[in-house]
């Protein structure tokens, strides 16, 4: 079973290779997303690690706190993500009273 890690407070120059060195120092990573603004593409600054369990564990006990460029990382388990609601459909019109 593996488990999903949430790392803030990443460099704005990390990348999927560098935060995998960093976290497989405590296991065998499964994978790495850093998340990008949509627009700019640059990093929002956080990301996530998936790890086995135990190597997660490991990981989230070791690297919370720990410094990568300069930051000083915030790890911890990461948290379902909630359902935010969706399309928020059309906005509906209001007569407004203008000429057609």
């Amino acid at each position: 079973m593996s488990k999903k890690i949430y790392v803030g407070n990443l460099p704005f120059t990390a990348t999927e290779d560098s935060v995998r060195d960093h976290f497989g120092q405590h296991g065998e990573v499964h994978s790495v997303a850093i998340i990008t603004d949509r627009d700019t593409g640059q990093s929002r600054g956080f990301g996530f690690v998936e790890m086995a369990d135990g190597d997660a564990d490991k990981a989230i006990g070791a690297l919370d706190g720990s410094d990568m460029g300069g930051r000083s990382l915030k790890v911890n388990e990461a948290k379902p993500r909630e359902n935010r609601g969706g399309g928020g459909g059309g906005r509906g019109g209001g007569g407004g009273g203008g000429r057609w």
